[in-house]
């Protein structure tokens, strides 16, 4: 009994060091909170046909986190819905865009609403508008001032700009940074109301209700269309000394299959090739 439990002892040992000898090449990345959603489905693919490849992704830094990661040589590929700066790309930062997603409006699961219309959405933001109708009180989850997302908000009109500054100066609000910590934050507030990119809404699971803007649902069809007029753009970011790893995997996000993974993760594939190195 004792000889058969060693021998089970040592089988699993072996085992256990023969699947992680098996990965030869880790890919480290990170990126905005849209784009790390997006990637969730593509790198579970890549890894299922590529055994010998590791693609550690941890919590999203955001843009600006993810370059900065990047260029210190913290990690290999950053995804960004920022463009770089002139320092980026003095620091040898190459941009690569490769598709877009939809700012989408989402509340709540029980809120009663399913579109709000543009002066709705400047009356939440300026505190005019503090209930769902009848139902229960609004409450806004915004995004950091120099967050992409409020940037967005703030081109939306001249009024939402002057609106997203009356939020961003109310005490008391409710602020997520990153789009998988708002999609959390609004669906387990009751009420809770604010924007992600779609991608995440899509892959992260939360029970969400996603809101027609204008009557207009944010889809990639609709992007595609020039209809939805709240776009969140996703690039792909190298610095010098990539390794051959994680171009290998760039190619495969640019591939057909990547491409058809990144559409169903509700992202609009606009870039017509993969970048050379």
């Amino acid at each position: 009994m004792r000889k058969t439990s060693a021998w089970t002892v040592l089988f699993l040992l072996c085992t256990a060091w023969s699947a992680s000898a098996q990965v030869t090449d880790t890919i480290r990345v990170n990126g905005s909170g849209s784009a790390m959603s997006m990637l969730k489905p593509l790198a579970e693919a890549y890894q299922h046909s590529n055994r010998h490849v590791e693609i550690v992704a941890g919590k999203p830094l955001g843009s600006s986190g993810a370059l900065k990661a990047l260029l210190a040589g913290a990690i290999d590929i950053a995804v960004s819905s920022k463009p770089l700066s002139a320092e980026d790309s003095a620091k040898g930062a190459r941009l690569f865009p490769y598709g877009k997603t939809p700012l989408a409006l989402v509340a709540e699961k029980e809120v009663p609403a399913t579109d709000l219309n543009s002066a709705q959405l400047e009356d939440i933001f300026a505190g005019r508008m503090t209930r769902w109708g009848q139902g229960p009180a609004l409450r806004l989850v915004l995004r950091p001032e120099g967050d992409v997302d409020t940037q967005l908000l703030r081109g939306f009109s001249p009024a939402m700009n002057q609106a997203v500054s009356l939020a961003q100066a109310r005490p008391g609000m409710l602020v997520a940074v990153t789009d998988p910590e708002a999609t959390a934050l609004i669906s387990r507030t009751q009420g809770g109301f604010g924007v992600a990119g779609l991608a995440s809404v899509l892959e992260d699971g939360f029970p969400l209700k996603v809101l027609t803007l204008n009557g207009i649902s944010p889809t990639t069809a609709a992007l595609a269309g020039g209809t939805y007029p709240l776009v969140k753009d996703i690039h792909i970011v190298i610095a010098g000394g990539t390794t051959p790893a994680a171009m290998a995997f760039i190619t495969f996000i640019y591939s057909k299959q990547g491409r058809a993974l990144a559409q169903k993760a509700g992202v609009w594939v606009t870039a017509s090739a993969t970048p050379a190195r």
